[in-house]
């Protein structure tokens, strides 16, 4: 009897967890269908969810307009701008999350706590002054200047994330390299980097997502030269009306490669993210 209970009670949440996680997936869902909608269809009330014309217009026109032509410059801006500020991010954070974890001082919790407090201030409340400052600086409407941002941005994350992983490994590891003849660079490089590569993995892929989603600075701090797919998916928005079914079918083309990319790599990301960050 217990254990009809007991299987009983795992289809009940097997059915809840696939209910939830439909309804996570659905506003996804609803704008992938959308996309395949003519504008008319778009806007109809009641919507109609499988049965209508399916039609590749919206596509074709996104791929064949001015916008289109450029679809790849935006897509090549959200590639560099999201590796390269994840890179530049954990090139900073491996050492700071090494010396916070290995060689702690009196004052390690409370930068850690002022780092991550940086994480509750409304971006908009330093809008002004980083818009006059990368302005000065001729930073405006380029790549390297989104770098900068959001590698600060984020920077407090991959410091958390790094340094919980490492706090998970032995420090007498670490003390054996030095004995044997180890350097501090050689220590980090050789010896830290390889055993926390399930971390990194995670804090690489969880920050790629992140820098790729951005959407706040990349409209205040771009016009067109480095705008990346959140721009373009804002063009279609404009005074003249909101396109309904051709932004979804922009929404589509950008969210895809993060959605492919998060596809096959969720087992390195949970595996990561449960190994230390929510520990």
């Amino acid at each position: 009897m217990a254990r009809a209970i007991s299987t009983n009670r795992k289809i009940m949440w097997t059915v809840i967890a696939w209910l939830v996680g439909f309804l996570i997936f659905f506003p996804i869902l609803w704008t992938f269908l959308t996309s395949f909608k003519t504008e008319g269809e778009a806007i109809a009330s009641p919507p109609s969810f499988l049965f209508f014309r399916w039609t590749m217009e919206n596509y074709h026109d996104i791929l064949t307009s001015t916008r289109g032509e450029t679809y790849l410059h935006y897509f090549t801006n959200s590639v560099v701008i999201s590796l390269g500020s994840t890179i530049c991010g954990l090139i900073i954070a491996i050492p700071a999350a090494w010396a916070m974890a290995f060689s702690p001082t009196k004052h390690t919790k409370d930068v850690l706590m002022w780092m991550l407090s940086t994480k509750m201030l409304p971006p908009v409340g330093v809008l002004v002054p980083l818009y006059i400052i990368f302005r000065n600086m001729g930073l405006l409407d380029s790549r390297i200047g989104l770098v900068i941002v959001l590698t600060l941005i984020n920077l407090p994350i991959i410091v958390w994330m790094l340094y919980t992983y490492f706090k998970e490994i032995p420090g007498e590891i670490l003390e054996a390299a030095r004995m044997d003849g180890a350097s501090l660079i050689k220590e980090i490089i050789y010896v830290l980097t390889p055993m926390a590569v399930p971390g990194i993995a995670s804090t690489l892929l969880l920050n790629v997502i992140l820098a790729w989603n951005e959407a706040f600075w990349t409209l205040n701090l771009t016009t067109s030269n480095a705008a990346p797919l959140t721009a373009f998916i804002a063009s279609y928005s404009s005074p003249e009306g909101l396109f309904y079914a051709k932004l979804s079918a922009a929404s589509t083309m950008a969210i895809a490669p993060i959605v492919i990319l998060g596809w096959f790599s969720q087992k390195q990301l949970v595996r990561g993210l449960t190994f230390g960050a929510v520990k």
